[in-house]
């Protein structure tokens, strides 16, 4: 796809709106919009409008507007999103498109570079880097930009320590299927029992990623790298909360193990899919490393993937107790809205502008301001 011919586009707008796929960040993003008074647009897939249709489109309320969506687009599947009629129809909108991870899975890469002719915000290009198995991938940004990263292991016969092991699903290829072991011993024993389950495939397992497991709090950097500004912003801080993982965690250890045959026959799965987040704060001298580590890590983008990140991203990992100091170990990162509208509710976006704003609010002040300056080509691939 010809990137100046997106910027053409997207230069050509008078009157630019927010579009974005209806699922995992599609609430925040129109809110955001609807802030800093920018249309919206909610392309959704028929059978799953109805939280977006009943509750929160645009209408009055007690005399007062409410809702933040504008207008929605019912398409028979989210990746009719890269076909001509959703395309014409995005583009004579003005929309500049806001991906996110429902974005990836339910579109695929291939249509998103190729297909998808609508002003995207972000970085298109950069999407496919979050797959381990993509070059110039997620591990080797990291890497090249001197971030510290756990240990990673070619061979399950050289494992000496406590690692995880992350596989996709059998039947959601998109959902990874992780699990835990000591030892080579540990992994086959465990692996066998996944393959017996029919929960994960000899496939999936051959290109795993066995990543030594890192002791620490864990934590998601929620960051935002504005064109407009050459600056970086830390938009908040989350962690997690996955199922059924945190049910297990909160059963008295005699509870846990008593599990343990249900595990053993496969009867119950430890799962780490994610639900929710809850926001959270660091303590402020550990500030100065994860604001380096984000500098670095857009230094590092902007040089292999050109013009490098734009808009959200975050860095997920733990910090670890060490010797000379707590330090930040990163092993995920998201190339787009990382998907906690809660990360307004802690105080860093404050510090910086006086007011707590959301993620979808900060993608709006620079589209808005992108357009007043005439700097929309900037702003998109």
């Amino acid at each position: 796809m010809d990137r100046n011919e997106i910027c053409k586009l997207a230069a050509s707008y008078k009157s630019p709106c927010v579009a974005v796929l209806g699922s995992h960040s599609a609430l925040d993003i129109s809110s955001g919009a609807r802030d800093e008074g920018l249309r919206s647009i909610v392309v959704c897939q028929k059978g799953r409008e109805l939280t977006y249709k009943k509750y929160f489109t645009k209408r009055k309320m007690l005399g007062r507007n409410a809702g933040s969506i504008d207008e929605l687009v019912l398409l028979d599947k989210f990746a009719d999103i890269a076909k001509k009629p959703a395309i014409e129809k995005l583009q004579k909108a003005q929309a500049l498109f806001v991906p996110h991870r429902s974005f990836s899975v339910y579109v695929g890469y291939d249509a998103i570079e190729n297909d998808f002719t609508v002003p995207i915000f972000g970085n298109r290009n950069l999407l496919r880097a979050e797959e381990r198995n993509a070059p110039k991938n997620q591990h080797y940004l990291l890497q090249k930009a001197g971030v510290r990263v756990p240990k990673t292991f070619s061979k399950p016969e050289q494992i000496d320590r406590l690692v995880i092991v992350k596989t996709p699903e059998a039947k959601r290829t998109y959902e990874r299927a992780f699990f835990y072991a000591s030892s080579f011993e540990e992994y086959e024993k465990e692996s066998k029992r996944l393959l017996k389950n029919g929960t994960i495939t000899q496939e999936g397992l051959k290109n795993a990623l066995i990543e030594e497991f890192v002791l620490g709090a864990q934590f998601n950097f929620n960051y935002f790298a504005s064109p407009l500004t050459g600056e970086i912003e830390l938009l908040g801080i989350d962690t997690r909360r996955q199922t059924n993982l945190d049910g297990v965690l909160r059963l008295p250890a005699h509870e846990q193990n008593a599990l343990s045959g249900a595990l053993q026959s496969g009867a119950l799965r430890i799962n780490n899919i994610e639900v929710g987040h809850i926001a959270c704060t660091l303590r402020e001298s550990l500030l100065d490393s994860v604001y380096e580590m984000g500098e670095k890590f857009a230094a590092t983008c902007k040089k292999e993937y050109a013009p490098g990140l734009i808009g959200p991203f975050a860095l997920q990992g733990a910090i670890t107790s060490e010797e000379n100091g707590e330090k930040p170990v990163i092993f995920d990162v998201s190339f787009r809205v990382p998907g906690s509208p809660g990360t307004r509710f802690t105080p860093y976006s404050a510090y910086l502008w006086g007011e707590n704003i959301s993620v979808g609010k900060r993608i709006a002040i620079e589209i808005k301001e992108a357009s007043n300056e005439k700097r929309l080509d900037e702003i998109v691939t």
